[in-house]
């Protein structure tokens, strides 16, 4: 299977690994993730739509993160990050949002937009907004539903 594949490199690299679970970690991404949902909506009531779009990413990477660290892993990569929602906690819908908002993101920080795409950025940047609101939700009641024997079970997936 590919994906394991990636995330066995990753994890020779050293950008996967398993480490404490950290509440604590945890609540910080959250809380990073908050201010980058914040930012997004501020960025597009100010007509900065590419940008929206790019920090409503971040907000779902960065609550994903949290997910990840609340269970004792560390990734370091975005894309296995959005694998791992589905491999460990069976969120396919969650793995394919992130990974579609990602290429997004990547397609508005790096490509310029002309005149006539430019128009729909408002729409695509408001959709970007909601998604990632309830993207973030469904990590915040995934958090909600841990305990020490589901965190053991994650865990024990990615153990050799």
């Amino acid at each position: 299977m590919k994906k394991w594949d990636f995330l066995v490199k990753l994890k020779l690299e050293e950008k996967l690994r398993i480490t404490e679970p950290s509440e604590e970690i945890g609540s910080s991404y959250l809380a990073k993730s908050g201010n980058c949902l914040k930012s997004a909506k501020i960025l597009l009531k100010e007509g900065l739509y590419e940008n929206s779009i790019g920090e409503a990413y971040y907000a779902m990477y960065d609550s994903s993160l949290a997910l990840l660290f609340r269970c004792g892993i560390k990734c370091e990569n975005h894309t296995a990050t959005a694998f791992l929602l589905g491999l460990l906690f069976g969120k396919t819908n969650l793995e394919k949002s992130m990974l579609d908002a990602k290429k997004e993101r990547i397609d508005k920080q790096y490509y310029v937009t002309d005149e006539e795409s430019y128009k729909k950025l408002q729409r695509d940047a408001k959709i970007m907004i909601s998604k990632a609101e309830s993207f973030t939700i469904e990590i915040k009641l995934l958090i909600g539903s841990l305990n020490s024997i589901k965190i053991y079970e994650i865990r024990r997936k990615l153990e050799p």
